[in-house]
């Protein structure tokens, strides 16, 4: 991976992650978490609207809007998992 795909991948993560967290009404963890979240989201987005044989264009803010669904989703399973442990 190049250093300029290094760097569009941080900048979708943080945005998709900060959608989410936006989203899900504070439920994000802060900037470097989010990013982490936002990069883990684009893969499980792409994984879901795989199966569900959707296709969001592409480019940049497809790929923004692939990653905040996924990221929306993973936030949502990390608060089920967090409210059932307590």
């Amino acid at each position: 991976m190049s250093v300029e795909g290094l760097i569009i991948l941080l900048v979708v993560g943080a945005v998709a992650g900060w959608l989410a967290g936006v989203l899900m009404k504070g439920k994000g963890f802060g900037l470097v978490p989010n990013i982490v979240i936002g990069i883990v989201g684009a893969f499980v987005g792409n994984y879901v609207m795989g199966l569900l044989n959707i296709a969001i264009g592409g480019g940049i803010v497809g790929s923004i809007i692939n990653a905040t669904i996924g990221a929306v989703i993973l936030l949502f399973l990390i608060n089920v998992i967090k409210k059932a442990t307590k």
